[in-house]
C-alpha cells in the first residue's frame, strides 16, 4: 500500500465516522519533535505509533502497534508482559511498513492489519486532541481524542517509559 493510499484509507475512515479532525500541511518530517515544532502542536499531544515485535516462545512472533506520547519511548518490557513473551523490540522497518501498509516514519495510531495489536498508553488520552502522523510524511492529522478511540477501539495500558 502506499502512503496516498494509507492516507486515503485513514481520511476515508475519519469520514465514515463523523469524526472531527483537521489535516495539517507542513514540510515533509518524520521525527516527531521535529514535526510537531513544523505543525504548530505539543509534542506531548502526539500520539507515536511504534511497531514492536514480542517473541512468545521459541516459534511465535507477535506484532504490536504501541502508541506513546511523542515525548516519550517504549517501555518493551511492558509490552513484552501484555504478551506473555519472552523478548520484545522494534520490528523491522521491513515488517513495520507490511503490518501498517505505510513507511516507518508515517504510521498512524492505528492497526488495520489483525497481526498487529493496537495498545495505546493512557498519557497519549489525556488531552482534548491527540495529533499523529496522516501516513505521509508532510500532513499530520489532529483528531478529537474521544473520536480517536471510538474508531481505534485500542487496548489501554501504561506502556511508555516513565
Amino acid at each position: 500500500m502506499s502512503s496516498d493510499t494509507a492516507h486515503d484509507k485513514l481520511i476515508a475512515l475519519l469520514d465514515e465516522h463523523d469524526a472531527t479532525y483537521r489535516v495539517i500541511e507542513h514540510a515533509p518530517e518524520a521525527v516527531t519533535e521535529v514535526v510537531s515544532q513544523l505543525a504548530g502542536y505539543d509534542q506531548r499531544q502526539a500520539a507515536k505509533c511504534i511497531v514492536v515485535m514480542v517473541k512468545v516462545g521459541k516459534k511465535v512472533t507477535r506484532y504490536a502497534a504501541a502508541v506513546i506520547p511523542g515525548h516519550k519511548r517504549v517501555d518493551f518490557t511492558k509490552v513484552k508482559a501484555l504478551f506473555g513473551g519472552t523478548y520484545a523490540g522494534f520490528a523491522s522497518p521491513e515488517a513495520a511498513e507490511e503490518l501498517a501498509g505505510t513507511p516507518v516514519g508515517t504510521i498512524p495510531p492505528f492497526s488495520f492489519d489483525e497481526r498487529m495489536e493496537l495498545f495505546v498508553d493512557p498519557e497519549v488520552l489525556q488531552h482534548p486532541e491527540v495529533f499523529f502522523n496522516a501516513a505521509r510524511f508532510d500532513r499530520s492529522i489532529a483528531l478529537a481524542t474521544a473520536d480517536y478511540e471510538a474508531i481505534a477501539k485500542p487496548t489501554v495500558e501504561p506502556i511508555a517509559q516513565a
